[in-house]
């Protein structure tokens, strides 16, 4: 929910202007989304479990190979 500290009030996310900014004041809010942000980052708990699926779907392949002669 975007605050803005010298107002002291939430603002909803419709109601802030384009660059994140309090329609009364014009300072910058915080917790503003999409504002001023980097991207969260991918947790490496998930590029394990790919790997892991990974490993495990090359394993199938190499069975499924194998079979065939």
């Amino acid at each position: 929910m975007p605050w803005c500290e010298s107002c002291e009030k939430n603002w909803t996310p419709p109601s802030v202007g384009a660059d994140g900014s309090c329609p009364d004041c014009g300072s910058p809010l915080e917790g503003t989304p999409g504002v001023d942000h980097a991207p969260p980052k991918t947790p490496w708990h998930f590029w394990v479990g790919v790997g892991v699926a990974g490993v495990y779907l090359l394993w199938r392949l190499a069975q499924g190979f194998l079979l065939l002669f």
